[in-house]
């Protein structure tokens, strides 16, 4: 398994006004894009990058996910589908999951956007749209099989089913669901799903079905059909807490030591001060905070640091701009204005931060800042 590269602590520090460094190793993307594929057999194997592809940068993402064998992308909104479009292939699909809002199906098609059709109304506007240019338009249809989120419901669908004309000038390349419960395999609602997307797929146009997203991959071939459509896992979050992870890690963030200090038996640290020391300790404040994406609630759970083979325990609150952690136990040597040190790494896995933070893998991603200093690694260690 391919791991960032590990720079010695004391190394330098490469982005000298930066508080911290966010590496982004584009070829475990690759490699985690290539496992899942091999996973899925005779299924199509798409790419989910909406949300700028989970935080890491959509426009340097998909261009790797294409090169490593990705044809269909997935992303959320319109904007984002017409940016990704300059990115990749002419010759690669995207859908946009959220579909076309009333006014804007023209924008798809002069984008070469597929839309993902979530209501009647939804359909209608296509309908009009593909009546206008004069031509069936292609479009994928998602189905509510009990997440209560996006799709027609059971009642839409008979509807359709009984007025053929509803589907006139809709070109249905995929029929879509998805899963609510798959990150816990043993779940009774995942067959559930997966069997009522066979019903109602069996009246309306033949096509492509999909139900999977990450963890659903890992329920294995009943869930693939035929098209799946992994996101997190791309970025190495774990499908599940039921079996060891066995995606790429495919990020590091490394923040920068801004001031060491020591205090005293009954200081106290941080907003509210809420931490207290009970004997003389070494403390060092880290440039990232909040604002940058590192929630406010990682001091909790056990939130940590490593520098080198050394766990550093958050101390206090998380500020907008700041960090602070215990470094007693570090050799003063190892402390000084090029120290950096890890909070996701080899050590600390972004699942391990969020569980700290008492949220997801997902959440933790999306939410890394923009001010850091971000470094693309073209190839896996």
């Amino acid at each position: 398994m391919p791991d960032l590269p590990s720079p010695t602590p004391t190394a330098g520090w490469s982005a000298p006004g930066a508080g911290a460094i966010l590496e982004i190793s584009l070829g475990a993307i690759a490699a985690n894009f290539g496992l899942l594929n091999a996973r899925t057999g005779t299924a199509t194997c798409a790419a989910v990058v909406k949300a700028d592809a989970y935080g890491l940068g959509a426009d340097r993402v998909a261009p790797v996910l294409e090169q490593a064998g990705a044809k269909v992308f997935f992303v959320a909104h319109l904007e984002e589908g017409i940016r990704l479009r300059a990115h990749i292939s002419p010759t690669c699909r995207i859908f946009v999951l959220h579909g076309p809002m009333p006014g804007t199906e023209g924008e798809f098609s002069a984008h070469d956007l597929l839309p993902v059709l979530n209501s009647l109304e939804q359909m209608a506007g296509w309908r009009a749209h593909a009546v206008a240019v004069g031509t069936p338009l292609p479009a994928a249809i998602q189905v509510d099989t009990g997440m209560s989120r996006f799709g027609l419901s059971e009642a839409d669908v008979a509807l359709v089913s009984g007025n053929p004309a509803l589907l006139d000038g809709i070109d249905t390349r995929l029929v879509m669901s998805h899963l609510a419960c798959a990150d816990t395999p043993a779940n009774p609602a995942n067959a559930m799903q997966r069997d009522r997307l066979r019903a109602m797929a069996a009246r309306l146009p033949d096509a492509d079905l999909a139900l999977s997203a990450s963890s659903g991959i890992f329920l294995g071939p009943d869930y693939h059909f035929d098209l799946v459509r992994p996101g997190a896992a791309l970025y190495g979050l774990a499908p599940n807490a039921d079996m060891p992870n066995p995606l790429h890690p495919t990020v590091r963030l490394c923040a920068r030591i801004v001031q060491v200090r020591t205090i005293a038996a009954g200081d106290a640290v941080g907003y509210g001060l809420t931490w207290r020391a009970s004997g003389p300790r070494r403390i060092a404040t880290l440039g990232i905070g909040y604002a940058d994406g590192f929630l406010r609630h990682g001091a909790d759970g056990g939130g940590c640091a490593w520098l080198g083979d050394y766990r550093l325990p958050i101390l206090g609150r998380i500020s907008m701009d700041s960090t602070t952690v215990d470094v007693s136990d570090v050799p003063e040597t190892m402390l000084d204005a090029a120290t950096h040190v890890d909070m996701i790494g080899p050590r600390r896995s972004v699942d391990d931060v969020a569980h700290s933070a008492g949220t997801i893998g997902y959440e933790v991603l999306t939410a890394l800042g923009s001010r850091f200093h971000r470094a693309y690694l073209t190839q896996a260690a």
